[in-house]
């Protein structure tokens, strides 16, 4: 089978379907470009080259999609229950299939790349009266797609709401891309929660499994047969609209049974009488035989020993993976929280899409830190000092954190010095080493050691006068800033001063440097320095509006040049993770750096929308993951961020 598309997104490409699909894009072209999505993490055997998105998809964003810019989005992502739906299925049901398929279309219907939806929708929507029976049927009933429709259960319902959203945006997109609603049947598969696998687990436990309605018939439809057809129809853009996709041959359920008997001679079954209706469905699949030449050929007969093999051979895995779950997840601190709500939105975001069972923790010395209310709990920390390190790691632990971001230049010394002591009990900071944060954070080493280096870095001096010594003689018109040695250098700072002005200023700090006033465009470079020592993601972006020494207004431009001068400066400066490269751009093309925060900026977040996705590649480095997997795919256009204060009101 030849497939048309290159840019594939999978929506719930960790499912049963989904991982069969995923293996047979695999398989099938080398040149294709996969973004799988799911709440689930990433399976092992996915190939490294394809993306993989873990988390809530509700949370995609229309941007996030547009750099990816798919020609095909397969739409498997869906919640359900087992036979009867419980009353919390309600909100569950809304948010992952109602909202979840509606917000999926939303962020992508207008993408100009996008040439075909294929949405797995459920033969569920059809009405239950045409096979459901309450005497015990002599055969199943074939549905076609014009029957009569009346969702049987909230999953039903869903299916058929995006079924008509599709055919709503069809009226106005069918120019740009054509929609396929393929109406599954009765779903089985490896590593399924189906009742055929939920069968072989109890087996295979040497346990007795019960059977209701061994009598009624379904059109047993195996997840990998599922996964090609769902392809080939894909292939096929000339075919649009509601389509079967069944084997047309239904099985009784007590077939199921015999060949489970089949492979386990001993098996113990317990029939039990039920006043739920006999259920008679197949698919009439006439509209796919006249122009699709393929049926899905898998019996339950050749299906279910393989789905006995997979479980069998997980088997080995299985109590190691229970053991993790009981443990819990690991859950994320960061330190100085403050006000940083900003940073905190971006941090629990990153979180929800890694893994979200994660509770990402604030800790700040004030217990009544303002963005103590943003946060799933709240740490009134110990100063972070040498001695108190033994007390900071047995609460995180206690607490279950494994992950620190640190927040604040004044505590990043005291997590650098001891992140291989905090690695040893399993926690991980996003921090450089000693060096590496001295050399930031120390402005006169910073520019002897940008001098040494061959950097472009603007001389700085303990004297103003001794300024003259690395530049040309100083005009009686030179202008000077004076900033604080250490720590943020927008904070106390005196600039376009006059010789005697910089002086009287000197004298307010407590350890005043000096630089050269340069005039001209001032700009930050966010970046993100993967383990590695390589630089993974860097965007610029002018400063606007400044206000207290962080930008209040601040958009993205495209150097593409300077960038790439950039990126072996930085990588010499020995960083880990995010950082905050400032500089100034003058009219001759000259660069001047200024500074290098090394941490997260306070405006930083643009560099996220932008793609610098930092603390999300912090959560996969910390747990081993190759970043080569989440690649960095800058914004296709310039945005900007303002930054303006907002009410919230939260109940209480």
């Amino acid at each position: 089978m030849e497939l048309p598309f290159k840019r594939i997104f999978i929506s719930g490409a960790a499912g049963v379907i989904g991982q069969e699909m995923v293996r047979r894009l695999a398989a099938l072209d080398s040149d294709i470009q996969l973004l799988a999505g799911d709440l689930k993490p990433r399976p092992a055997d996915f190939p490294a080259r394809f993306q993989y998105r873990q988390g809530d998809l509700n949370a995609l964003t229309e941007q996030e999609i547009g750099i990816f810019a798919p020609d095909l989005f397969i739409h498997l992502a869906a919640t359900f229950e087992r036979s009867t739906e419980t009353y919390g299925f309600w909100e569950e049901n809304f948010r992952h299939n109602v909202q979840l398929s509606h917000h999926l279309m939303t962020v992508q219907k207008d993408l100009p790349s996008l040439r075909r939806v294929v949405f797995a929708s459920s033969y569920l929507i059809y009405d239950p009266a045409l096979y459901n029976f309450a005497e015990v049927p002599t055969q199943a009933t074939s549905l076609r797609e014009t029957d009569p429709i009346l969702p049987r259960n909230l999953t039903g319902m869903a299916k058929l709401a995006h079924e008509i959203e599709l055919r709503f945006l069809d009226t106005f997109r069918a120019q740009q891309f054509s929609t396929v609603t393929p109406r599954i049947y009765r779903g089985y598969g490896r590593n399924g929660r189906d009742i055929t696998s939920r069968w072989v687990r109890m087996l295979l436990a040497g346990e007795e499994i019960t059977v209701y309605g061994a009598e009624s018939f379904f059109d047993y439809l195996y997840a990998a047969d599922t996964a090609e057809g769902l392809l080939r129809l894909a292939a096929a853009e000339s075919i649009t609209g509601i389509i079967n996709l069944g084997t047309g041959r239904a099985r009784r359920v007590s077939d199921v049974v015999d060949v489970l008997r089949q492979n386990f001679p001993k098996m113990r079954a317990n029939y039990v009488a039920s006043d739920i209706p006999f259920e008679a469905s197949q698919a009439d699949m006439t509209r796919w035989n006249s122009q699709i030449d393929w049926l899905p050929p898998t019996t339950l007969e050749v299906a279910i020993p393989e789905i006995i093999a997979f479980e069998r051979a997980r088997q080995d895995t299985l109590a190691a993976a229970e053991t993790a779950a009981a443990k819990g997840p690991d859950h994320l601190l960061i330190t100085s929280i403050s006000a940083k709500v900003p940073l905190t939105e971006a941090v629990k975001n990153a979180a929800k899409r890694f893994n979200p069972s994660i509770k990402v923790i604030g800790g700040d010395l004030n217990p009544q830190a303002l963005a103590f209310h943003y946060t799933d709990g709240q740490w009134v920390m110990p100063l972070a000092s040498d001695d108190n390190l033994p007390a900071i790691i047995r609460q995180c632990q206690e607490m279950g954190i494994a992950y620190i971001i640190p927040t604040r230049d004044g505590e990043l010394a005291f997590w650098a010095r001891h992140r291989a002591t905090l690695a040893a009990a399993g926690i991980a900071v996003l921090v450089s080493e000693p060096a590496a944060v001295q050399r930031c954070l120390d402005k006169i080493e910073f520019a002897t050691f940008g001098r040494l280096s061959g950097l472009p870095v603007i001389p700085t001096s303990l004297r103003l006068d001794a300024l003259a010594t690395d530049r040309e003689p100083l005009a009686a018109n030179t202008a000077f800033v004076v900033k604080e040695r250490y720590g943020a250098g927008s904070l106390s700072l005196g600039l376009n001063l006059p010789e005697a002005a910089a002086l009287t200023h000197s004298y307010e700090l407590q350890e005043p440097v000096f630089q050269p006033f340069i005039q001209g465009q001032e700009i930050s470079v966010d970046g993100y320095v993967d383990r590695t020592g390589h630089v993974h993601g860097l965007i610029a972006r002018t400063r606007d509006l400044v206000v207290r020494g962080e930008s209040q207004i601040t958009t993205t431009i495209e150097v593409p040049e300077l960038l790439a001068r950039l990126t072996p400066t930085i990588e010499k400066l020995g960083l880990y993770g995010p950082f905050v490269l400032q500089a100034m751009l003058t009219d001759d093309d000259g660069l001047h750096i200024i500074e290098c925060n090394c941490r997260f900026g306070g405006a930083s977040t643009l560099g996220i929308a932008a793609g610098v996705d930092s603390f999300f590649w912090f959560l996969q480095e910390a747990t081993g993951a190759d970043l080569s997997q989440f690649p960095f795919r800058p914004a296709a256009r310039p945005l900007r961020q303002i930054r303006a204060a907002a009410d919230v009101v939260m109940p209480v």
